[in-house]
């Protein structure tokens, strides 16, 4: 270890330079447009599937289901779908509500997110394909 001497560098810096900090900072921005945008729509899927549970807790026939639906969305202020828009099946005597809607969400320009959202109350999780004529 004697006569070794270490060589330190005395213009060295260290630290992000004015690019790197750009860069990040672009990034940065990026990602948070994406959240800032798509935020609601995350939102109002998360209340749809409360609606939806709520509507098939209040039971009945398939029109009330929907209406029920249709009065939490307007409380909740959800656009994206309606009770008609409910596929509602009847397996056991038990009514199983599914839904499935897309939401096109604008970022910049021509460029836009596309969101398939799907859901059910069936315990199996297989969201039903067609509707059923409402009762």
């Amino acid at each position: 270890m004697r006569g070794q001497a270490k060589h330190y560098r005395i213009n060295a810096e260290r630290g992000v330079s004015l690019s790197g900090l750009i860069v990040v900072l672009v990034v940065l921005g990026a990602v948070a447009l994406v959240a800032i945008k798509t935020a609601p729509a995350v939102i109002e899927y998360r209340a749809v599937k409360q609606s939806v549970a709520r509507a098939k807790a209040s039971g009945g026939s398939n029109r009330e289901i929907q209406q029920a639906f249709d009065k939490n969305a307007d409380v909740n202020s959800i656009d994206a779908i309606q009770g008609r828009d409910l596929v509602i099946s009847r397996e056991g005597g038990t009514p199983e509500v599914s839904f499935r809607y897309e939401k096109r969400v604008p970022l910049a320009g021509n460029v836009s997110l596309l969101f398939d959202f799907s859901g059910t109350t069936d315990p199996s999780g297989v969201v039903a394909e067609t509707a059923t004529a409402a009762k």
